[in-house]
């Protein structure tokens, strides 16, 4: 009996339960790194079709929404590259990249001033977007100038 209890304590140890987890965590992880995959091929298929449907056959007058729209599709991949890459340096270290983080928000962002409709986009939206960048530009600035010291 008192082994018994002794494995059982030892089992529902704070050490034990933290390692559980850790191994949660790293299935966690390598599951959505290949959903991440699925998602990156899923969006260049998407990117292909669209180039070749809007861009080798262009309606007359439309080429400029064509290539903003050809520009979020781009930006679409490189942002799933970057949660990927977030997804793979937490694997390898075990800790999440800020600064990471941080440049894939940056990139998000870019990509949603760049495929604006300013004709339906309220003044508050602009504004909101502008202090989006702002923040997450002088996280950035904050960041960078903490990991060089």
């Amino acid at each position: 009996m008192r082994k018994l209890i002794k494995r059982f304590l030892e089992v529902t140890s704070d050490k034990s339960f933290m390692y559980l987890i850790e191994i949660v965590e790293v299935i966690v992880a390598k599951l959505l790194s290949l959903f991440m995959i699925i998602v990156i091929f899923a969006t260049l298929g998407d990117l292909a079709i669209f180039i070749f449907q809007e861009i080798l056959s262009p309606k007359e007058g439309s080429f400029s929404k064509t290539l903003f729209q050809t520009f979020g599709l781009f930006l679409n991949v490189l942002i799933a590259l970057e949660i990927l890459e977030n997804i793979t340096g937490y694997l390898k270290k075990h800790v999440l990249q800020v600064e990471l983080v941080i440049v894939t928000s940056l990139i998000a962002i870019a990509r949603k001033i760049i495929i604006l409709d300013l004709k339906v986009t309220e003044g508050i939206e602009i504004i909101g977007l502008g202090i989006a960048i702002l923040a997450l530009s002088i996280s950035y600035w904050i960041i960078r100038s903490s990991n060089q010291k």
